[in-house]
């Protein structure tokens, strides 16, 4: 490590911004390696997970804003969804990932509500209130989520069976107070961050057991002071996402120990390129780089001036203040309100 570099460690508390910096704007130039090409159909979740990098970073203008918005703009397809690359099948995935671009970039007015709105409603099974990804009928707590998500950045939640999708969701708690992807689905960190996103979009926070879902999203935290998905897994950076947003949401966030956190999403850094990886000595990958800075935001990091980002979103709080989408923290529970 050179001695710029070790100053850069110093400076930020061990949290290397400017080689995170370089590693989000080379990911598009790997053109010669496999991952590159292996990675085809995320690519515009890619630039999401950098995005939001950049901006809890305040290193937004790091990335060519008119460029990456003319790539999103390639991904729409007829139906009015997205796609993970040019050329691809729209997904409800893609399509979040393509409007939260569009948003962090101030260009949401560059495509059609009407094609979106109408392509995400159309996911929507009108019999059991659940939702699918695409065309094909994948149904999960993700596109519970994903749905009103998208809907509420064109204010148009009430264009979707709400009332189905907070069923759908209800259907899928657990006796230990987690959600699974579906009605009997085991319950996960991940899963459960969905869930108790769309019932915080839906005003419906009241439905869930906030001390038993607090207990079981605490335990996940492992002596390495990284969290884990699930009991018997094995810790991993994208959790401190997963599961700290969640306990933002339920206001449990001191029920862990946040500064060891930090310290194993420090220790999961490749010091020589940049980025973030699952865990210490793994190759990194914009994936974990997004979840680990949003974890260290989430916790509290103070050794640099990260950019506080919503829990619900993961988004900058101030792009989602700007969209007036933070009416979910006026409609917590009364008895939350501690």
């Amino acid at each position: 490590m050179t001695d710029s570099e070790q100053l850069t460690e110093r400076s930020y508390g061990g949290l290397l911004v400017d080689k995170h910096v370089e590693y989000i704007k080379n990911l598009d130039k790997r053109h010669d390696e496999i991952e590159y090409w292996m990675s085809e159909h995320l690519r515009i979740s890619g630039i999401y997970w950098g995005l939001v990098s950049l901006h809890l970073l305040g290193k937004q203008d790091a990335l060519d804003r008119q460029g990456v918005i003319e790539y999103v703009l390639k991904c729409q397809n007829s139906d009015g969804g997205f796609g993970g690359h040019t050329g691809h099948d729209s997904h409800l995935l893609y399509t979040m990932s393509a409007v939260q671009i569009l948003v962090m970039c101030d260009a949401l007015d560059k495509v059609s509500a009407a094609s979106i709105i109408s392509y995400v409603v159309g996911l929507q099974d009108p019999v059991t209130g659940d939702v699918s990804g695409d065309s094909w009928g994948e149904k999960d707590t993700r596109f519970a989520f994903i749905s009103l998500a998208i809907l509420s950045f064109f204010d148009a939640v009430d264009r979707i069976n709400v009332e189905g999708v907070v069923s759908y969701v209800r259907r899928s708690m657990n006796y230990d107070g987690g959600f699974g992807s579906g009605p009997g689905g085991e319950s996960h960190s991940a899963q459960i961050f969905t869930c108790l996103a769309a019932l915080a979009i839906a005003g419906r926070l009241d439905l869930v057991d906030r001390e038993r879902l607090s207990r079981w999203l605490s335990e996940r935290q492992l002596k390495s002071g990284g969290l884990n998905g699930r009991p018997q897994k094995l810790e991993d950076v994208c959790y401190s996402w997963w599961v700290l947003s969640s306990l933002q949401i339920l206001g449990r966030v001191h029920w862990i120990e946040r500064h060891r956190l930090c310290e194993f999403i420090l220790s999961a850094q490749d010091a020589d390129v940049g980025g973030i990886a699952d865990r210490p000595g793994d190759v990194a990958d914009v994936y974990h780089t997004c979840f680990g800075i949003a974890g260290l935001s989430l916790a509290g990091f103070d050794k640099y001036p990260l950019v506080e980002v919503d829990p619900v979103y993961c988004m900058p709080v101030s792009v989602i203040k700007k969209a007036g989408l933070r009416s979910w923290v006026d409609r917590l529970p009364e008895s939350w309100k501690d």
